[in-house]
């Protein structure tokens, strides 16, 4: 084994923050999905329900009192990621530079099986862009609920999102989109076994 490989090892692919920020990332949103889709079977959008059983809180203020201790902490942990990763360059580093031929080429290349997964430590097109678009989602998230929860203390947002009836469409979609995000990542997850592994373990 030479040098390299040997100081190669010694690095973490992820580090302790961002383990710690992921899982407890992970954990409040599951929280705040479950404990949201009871608030909106309470007043639905579209002509359907979320089964009772994928839902928390039992009824509407036992939700809302999960969506709101969730919130929270989502709210801390995100800012704390987002600042992290400024701090120490690592948004900079994993996440650009990014372009849509790059994302083309890489889409291109998973749904042909030949896209590689050699170097964890690199991230390719495709979970550079769905990583950065799960950060602007979960702003939309965070905003739209800020009208939601606080109408009349934040007018201006509450303008931004075209009215308090369009936030929640929006916060619903967003809702939406991050599920969605979250279902394919298990999925891969599953394809790639040692993803997890690292996300764990650091390495």
């Amino acid at each position: 084994m030479t040098a390299k490989t040997v100081s190669s090892t010694k690095i973490a692919i992820h580090p302790l923050w961002l383990r710690l920020c992921h899982w407890i990332n992970a954990l409040a949103v599951l929280v705040m999905v479950t404990s949201g889709w009871r608030i909106y079977n309470a007043s639905p959008l579209f002509d359907f329900h979320f089964t009772h059983g994928l839902t928390l809180g039992g009824w509407l203020g036992g939700a809302l009192q999960w969506h709101f201790a969730a919130m929270w902490i989502v709210g801390i942990n995100g800012l704390c990621y987002l600042l992290l990763n400024l701090v120490t360059g690592r948004l900079r580093h994993r996440f650009f530079p990014l372009s849509p031929l790059a994302i083309w080429r890489d889409l291109a290349a998973a749904i042909r099986g030949r896209l590689s997964h050699g170097d964890l430590r690199q991230y390719n097109a495709v979970q550079k862009a769905a990583y950065l678009f799960v950060m602007v989602d979960s702003v939309l998230l965070v905003v739209s609920g800020l009208v939601l929860w606080k109408s009349v203390q934040f007018p201006l947002l509450r303008t931004l999102m075209g009215g308090y009836e369009a936030a929640r469409y929006v916060h619903f979609f967003s809702m939406a989109a991050l599920v969605t995000f979250v279902l394919i990542h298990l999925v891969m997850v599953l394809l790639v076994p040692k993803t997890l592994l690292a996300m764990l373990r650091g390495r």
